[in-house]
C-alpha cells in the first residue's frame, strides 16, 4: 500500500462503507466510519428538508470533525494505515446542495475553521454509481428514512461532488466507474478494485472505468 491515509467517497448508496471495511480488512487497517445513523435530524431532514436543512448539517460537521480530530490527532503505533468512509469535505458538498445562501455563507466560515486543522487524505477514492443503481442500493439496505430520496436530490449530490472534484489541484483523487463490478458478492470484482487503488498515483484526477 502506498498511503497512509485513504478516503472513500461517493453518493448515498455507492458502497462506501462497504469497501471501507473490506479494505480495512485486507491491510488490518484503523477504519473510521460515519456514525449517520446516531443523527437524529436525519429523518427530520428527508421529510422537511427546508427545516432542518441547517441543523442537520451543523450537527454532521460537528460530528465528523470530532471523530476524525480523535482518530487522526492519535497515531495507532500497529496499524499505519486509516481508511475513512467519508472526507470532511463532504459536508461542504452537501451543504452547498442543501441550504439557503445566507446559512451556507455562514455555514463555510465554521467549514474553513474546522477543516484547516485536519489532514488531507493521501488519496481519495470516488465511487461513481448512475442515479438509477443508487435507488436500487438504498432500496436493498432499506432504512425507511431513505427510502423516499427523490432522484433529483441524488442529482444535485452527485454533481455536487464533481464540481468540487474538478476544482482540486492539490490531491490525488481517483473515480471509479462502479457501474459493471460487483465489488460486495464477487470476489474477482473486489481484487480488481483492491489493485486499482493500490497504484500509486500521482496528485490530480485520474478516472477509472474497470472492465
Amino acid at each position: 500500500m502506498n498511503y497512509n491515509y485513504i478516503a472513500i467517497e461517493g453518493n448515498i448508496g455507492a458502497g462506501k462503507t462497504t469497501l471501507a471495511t473490506q479494505l480495512a480488512a485486507e491491510f488490518n487497517a484503523r477504519i473510521i466510519l460515519e456514525q449517520f445513523e446516531d443523527n437524529s435530524f436525519l429523518p427530520k431532514f428527508y421529510n422537511d428538508p427546508d427545516r432542518f436543512a441547517f441543523p442537520l448539517e451543523l450537527s454532521f460537521l460537528a460530528d465528523r470533525f470530532q471523530q476524525l480530530k480523535t482518530h487522526l490527532g492519535s497515531p495507532d503505533l500497529f496499524r499505519q494505515l486509516t481508511i475513512s468512509d467519508y472526507f470532511i469535505h463532504k459536508s461542504l458538498i452537501f451543504a452547498l446542495k442543501t441550504l439557503a445562501n445566507d446559512e451556507f455563507i455562514l455555514y463555510s466560515k465554521l467549514f474553513s475553521i474546522i477543516d484547516a486543522a485536519l489532514p488531507k487524505p493521501d488519496l481519495l477514492v470516488y465511487l461513481y454509481l448512475e442515479i438509477g443503481q443508487l435507488k436500487k442500493n438504498i432500496h436493498k439496505r432499506g432504512r425507511a428514512y431513505e427510502l423516499n430520496i427523490d432522484e433529483n436530490y441524488l442529482e444535485r449530490i452527485q454533481s455536487g461532488y464533481f464540481d468540487y472534484l474538478r476544482q482540486q489541484q492539490d490531491m490525488r483523487i481517483l473515480i471509479i466507474d462502479t457501474n459493471n463490478v460487483d465489488f460486495v458478492i464477487n470476489k474477482g470484482d473486489y481484487n480488481l478494485l483492491l489493485d486499482i487503488i493500490c497504484q500509486p498515483y500521482e496528485k490530480g484526477i485520474h478516472r477509472i472505468k474497470p472492465k
